[in-house]
Formats: structure tokens, C-alpha cells, sequence
């Protein structure tokens, strides 16, 4: 086998918010991938190109880079491909898709924080695939690191992971991302490593221990599609890694589909990513990653090769989805007409409203495109689908995003996909990990009892802080966010992961107050809000405009109240300094897109428009809910 020693490919994998992209910036800086002018301009999270990913400060899609390394000791320019995968497990379709085109991992893990859930879903992916790992401990200079601590915690979660003696025996780098800092030698904790000015421990450290791609000199032209992307004038573009001979630009390859027919085509455009750019290439040879133009309808997983020899490569599989939700278009009475509601005003500010159910079809059909580890599925109705996916975050980040295309969408209650095994009903079960002060101890506890948790470990590092681990069915999850968020005063930290089926828990109630509901059209007016305060919480400003079946409040009782919130208040001609009362109205709780999905009961659903998110009831009608509420009672 021959091996190329002037690339290596890698992928940094770690926990939401632990510092990959952070590292990404770094590397990018310091290898020289921008004029020393423009360095000092770059934004921080360069890789979060997306609007989304940078108002929420998560990585949702994994992106490909690549920095030429200069050796200190003046060996051959290293072309080091590294691809930022999610912290996220709602988007496992991409680290899995992520993994299959680099040789080696760097597990980065916060110097205080320790492996958490999505670190292990991460690594145990990474050790699956058979993948070198290197162990790179960030954040070194947070006041309350505990470096020794969390290097033990990886070597346990390895152990725990099933690896075998060739991965356990990992390096080990010191870093502050931040600040673009590493070091082979461990810091003092809450400190930034200081016999280093640079990550060039951390360079060396992936030179010598990423294996360099190996490759048959004899080999016909492998090539593996592992993502999409599109071009406004090449089209659609496919990212593949190079396994086995040349690719180059004009060339006559044969496109191998998922259903193993085969199709000649012709490479009219090859590129190679440099730095955050892709510039046009004339050859790729085995290791590389590049990207192709000029073949219309290729889909992820699917092989390039050689026209007298064509060997598919294994498609790339991902995990079962856990949650759905029925996204279908906009059937309440305010349709197509803007955030108010007061439609003629609006309708040139809209005009590129998508509102038809072909639109919302073809809209779900791109998405699944790029996206694996989505699926959707038809209904009995016409213009809804159920989408499954991997977690409510991946599914609510979908229909933001079709929102943010001018779709108006109804979005159901999100529900879990079961599975039947020996006869009896079997459904997701969530590993949680929480952090929370000793206080609060007492009410995480009785919030995930109600939610059918059972407790599978405690420990308390002595800092007044306390770590639980809970096995919960993914029901539970969905609305459990806001409750402890409120329960923990604010303080509390909580992640999950999935950790595959277990037999049905039975019936779960989780939200134990109904809604308060309009039961006419018309605007909101701050007399009948000022009234209706003591009855819960409302979500509307005056002004708003309402329709009957709107919930505009959550009700402090635990049945549904319809109510009367365009209610004006009586004038008379007669006037006196006593007769008009000034209440001041409590200010409305705004919901977020997330946030309406939670709050969501079965007889309820979600609105989304570009200007407003609103929640109602599926039937709209007061007594046609009446009568049916009314026949469930009796039988």
C-alpha cells in the first residue's frame, strides 16, 4: 500500500458549546489561511456561516476546511482537511457523515464541565468506526478547571465505550482555544498553558499521530459522496473524499445511485477547499476532499468510480429517527395575511408568501436531500406530512428555517416514533445528565419523577454542585426544558442523548394547566386583558389580532377556559375623576417557536408564519370541541 505523507484528514468532535469552532478560528489564523491585515478584521465563528448557528452559537451543519501546515523543522507543506462536526445529537446524521471522510478524531472536552452526553454519542461514533483518537482539553484557564479530574472522566467514558488498547492509548493536548494557545505539558488549573505562545504543540500532535491515507497504486477510481451543497451557477455540488485513484476535471466517471443502477457522467467542474474557499482544481488524488459539479440529482452515500471497473463503497447509514411532527400549511383564518393580521395592508409586503401545499411538499422534498436523518412520511390529509427526526431541536431549526422562506406552516405536537418488538410497543428512552446546585436537588427530582425518570447515578464534586444521571422515556423531554429552567431558577444545566427502546412507560402528563382560549375574532383590547389577568398568564399584546380557537393564555386551572379578550369597555357621557380606573396590564410572555411546540397539548397545534408564532386549538369551532369533548366524557 502506498500512503500520502502531504495530507491528513480530521475531525474535531465534542459536547455543544465546548469550543470546536472556537479551535477551528484558531487553526485557521495561525497557519496563515488570511492576510495578516484581514486576520485582524475575522469574525469570531467563522465555520457558523448560517444566520441560525450564529444567533443560537450552535454548529448545525458539519463544514469542511482546510489550512496548509508549514513544519517548524522545514519538511513538506501538510494540507490538514478538518472537518466541525455538531456537539448536537438532533444533528447525528451530519457527524456521522462527518466521520466517514477523515482517518482520525480530536475529542476536545471542557476543562471544567468534563465528558458530558453528546461527548459520548460523538465518541462512540468515533470508536465504531475504528478511528485514532487524540484527547484535547480546552478551556484550561476557566476559574474552576479540573484538569486531572476530566482527563480520569474521559479515560472512564473510553473504558465505558468498549474501547480497545490501540484507542485508549490516546495523546493528550492542553489548549485555550480563546486565546490560541496549546501545550503537551498540563497546565495549573485556571490557567492558560504557558510554555507555548501558539498551537504548535497541537499541529505536531495531529502530523504524528492522524494516520496519512493509504491507498492501492493498482486501485480503480473510488469516490464517496458524504454531503451536498449548491451552487447559483454550477448547481448542485457534491463533497466526496478521493478512496481510490484520480479524479479530474472533464473526466468520464460512473455514478453508482443507492439502488445500484449506474449512469455515466462527466465531471464538468472539480474544486478544493482552501482555508473558507473553493477554488477550482484539475486533479484529486486518494485522501483528498473535493467537490464535484455537473451531476444534477446525486444524493448523499453514493459512489464515483471507474468506468471499467465500478466498485460501490458501503452507503452511509445513520440512526433511527426518535421524535415526528405533522408540518403541514397554514389552515387558520388568518392565512396569507401578515403579522397583524389586517390583510390588505400587508399584502404587497407579502407577496412571496408560500402558503400551497406543492410549495410545502417541495420544500420538505429538498430538505431531505441534505438532510439523512430526516424523513417524511404521508397522512391522510393532503397537505400535511409527518417528518421525523432525531430530536425536537433538529425538527423546530427545520421549520424556523422554512419560515424564514416565507412558508406559512401548522405545525403538530411533536410525538415519539415507536417500534413493535415481540408483539409490544416499544419506545425511545433518553440518557439525561443534569447539573445543579444542592438546592434544587429536591425539585429535579420530582419533575423528572412525574416524567417516568428513573435515577441511574448522583455524584457531587464537593463544589455545591450536584450531577444526575436519569434513563427517561423522550416523551417526557418534550416541554421539560421551560419547566426546569423555571424550577432551577435559571442555574440548572441539562443535556440528553438517545439511548435506544424500551417497553412503553404508560401515560405521562405533563402539563398540568389548560389553556385559555378566544372564543371570537377581533383585536385584543387592554380592558378584557386587564380582566382576565387573574385567570393565568397571558401571551398576547393588545392590539393583536385574535380568531375563535386561538389560545391566547395559559389558564391557573387545569381545564380549558374560553374567554372574551376583545371585550371593550363601555363608554357613557357622564365624566368624573373616579369613574376611569388605570390598571397597569402585567406584561404578555412571548413564546418562542420551541417554546409553543412544548407547550403544545394533543388537541393543539402551532401556527407559524414569517412575522408570528401562534398557538390553536385544531378545531377551531367552540361547540364542535364541546360536542367531542362532551362524547369522550360519556363514552
Amino acid at each position: 500500500m502506498a500512503t500520502r505523507h502531504d495530507i491528513r484528514n480530521v475531525a474535531i468532535v465534542a459536547h455543544v458549546d465546548h469550543g470546536k469552532t472556537t479551535l477551528v478560528d484558531a487553526m485557521l489564523k495561525q497557519a496563515g489561511a488570511f492576510a495578516a491585515h484581514a486576520a485582524e478584521s475575522l469574525d469570531d465563528r467563522m465555520m457558523d456561516s448560517n444566520d441560525l448557528e450564529r444567533e443560537k452559537g450552535i454548529t448545525i451543519l458539519a463544514k469542511n476546511t482546510a489550512v496548509k501546515y508549514h513544519p517548524k523543522d522545514g519538511g513538506d507543506v501538510v494540507t490538514i482537511n478538518i472537518i466541525d462536526t455538531p456537539g448536537h445529537a438532533d444533528f447525528g446524521g451530519e457527524v456521522e457523515r462527518g466521520l466517514s471522510m477523515v482517518d482520525a478524531v480530536v475529542l476536545l472536552v471542557d476543562a471544567s464541565e468534563g465528558p458530558l452526553p453528546q461527548t459520548r454519542f460523538v465518541l462512540r461514533k468515533a470508536l465504531q468506526a475504528r478511528l485514532p483518537v487524540i484527547l484535547c482539553i480546552n478551556k484550561t484557564d476557566r476559574p474552576d478547571s479540573r484538569i486531572d479530574e476530566v482527563v480520569n472522566e474521559a479515560y472512564d467514558l473510553f473504558l465505558d465505550l468498549d474501547a480497545d488498547e490501540d484507542q485508549i492509548e490516546f495523546p493528550i493536548v492542553y489548549a485555550c482555544a480563546r486565546d490560541g494557545v496549546a501545550s503537551l505539558t498540563k497546565p495549573e488549573d485556571g490557567t492558560v498553558p504557558k510554555d507555548s505562545d501558539s498551537l504548535e504543540p497541537f499541529f505536531s500532535t495531529i502530523l504524528s499521530h492522524v494516520p496519512a491515507p493509504e491507498y492501492d497504486e493498482e486501485a480503480p477510481l473510488q469516490a464517496h459522496v458524504t454531503n451536498l451543497d449548491a451552487d447559483n451557477f454550477l448547481g448542485r455540488i457534491a463533497l466526496l473524499r478521493v478512496e481510490q485513484g484520480e479524479l479530474r476535471k472533464g473526466q468520464t466517471v460512473t455514478w453508482i445511485k443507492r439502488d445500484g443502477t449506474m449512469a455515466n457522467v462527466r465531471i464538468t467542474e472539480l474544486l478544493m477547499t482552501e482555508a473558507l474557499t473553493r477554488k477550482p482544481a484539475e486533479v484529486a488524488g486518494p485522501g483528498d476532499i473535493c467537490a464535484v459539479a455537473g451531476i444534477a440529482d446525486i444524493m448523499i452515500g453514493e459512489t464515483l468510480a471507474d468506468p471499467e471497473n465500478p466498485v460501490a463503497l458501503p452507503l452511509i447509514t445513520v440512526d433511527e429517527p426518535a421524535i415526528s411532527m405533522t408540518i403541514g400549511t397554514n389552515t387558520s383564518p388568518l392565512v396569507g395575511r401578515g403579522g397583524t393580521g389586517k390583510g390588505a395592508d400587508n399584502k404587497a409586503a407579502v407577496k412571496d408568501r408560500k402558503v400551497t401545499a406543492r410549495q410545502v411538499k417541495d420544500r420538505l422534498d429538498r430538505e431531505l436531500v441534505g438532510n439523512v436523518s430526516l424523513r417524511v412520511l404521508d397522512t391522510e390529509r393532503p397537505d400535511a406530512w409527518e417528518v421525523q427526526g432525531r430530536g425536537e431541536l433538529a425538527l423546530a431549526i427545520l421549520v424556523e428555517q422554512m419560515r424564514r422562506e416565507g412558508f406559512e406552516l401548522t405545525i403538530g405536537k411533536p410525538q415519539v416514533v415507536t417500534k413493535l418488538v415481540d408483539g409490544k410497543v416499544y419506545e425511545p428512552v433518553e440518557r439525561m445528565t443534569i447539573d445543579v446546585p444542592e438546592e434544587h436537588m429536591g425539585a429535579v427530582t420530582q419533575l423528572m419523577g412525574v416524567r417516568k425518570g428513573r435515577m441511574d447515578n448522583m455524584s457531587n464534586h464537593g463544589s455545591g454542585w450536584v450531577r444526575m444521571e436519569f434513563v427517561v422515556p423522550s416523551r417526557g423531554l418534550i416541554g421539560f426544558r421551560t419547566e426546569f429552567l423555571t424550577g432551577t431558577r435559571g442555574t440548572g444545566i441539562a443535556h440528553s442523548i438517545h439511548e435506544g427502546h424500551e417497553p412503553w412507560f404508560g401515560t405521562l402528563t405533563t402539563r398540568n394547566n389548560g389553556s385559555l382560549v378566544a372564543d371570537r375574532a377581533g383585536a385584543v383590547t387592554a380592558f378584557a386583558m386587564t380582566n382576565l389577568q387573574e385567570r393565568g398568564v397571558l401571551f398576547t399584546d393588545p392590539g393583536t389580532e385574535v380568531y375563535e380557537g386561538m389560545i391566547v393564555g395559559e389558564n391557573s386551572r387545569s381545564d380549558d377556559m374560553d374567554v372574551n379578550i376583545t371585550k371593550e369597555k363601555k363608554l357613557t357621557n357622564m365624566r368624573s375623576s373616579s369613574a376611569d380606573s388605570f390598571e397597569a396590564i402585567v406584561p404578555p410572555r412571548k413564546l418562542s417557536l420551541e417554546q409553543s411546540l412544548e407547550f403544545c397539548r394533543d388537541d393543539e397545534c402551532v401556527e407559524v408564519t414569517p412575522e408570528a408564532v401562534r398557538i390553536r386549538k385544531v378545531v377551531l369551532d367552540q361547540r364542535d370541541r364541546a360536542r367531542t369533548a362532551s362524547r369522550a366524557k360519556h363514552g
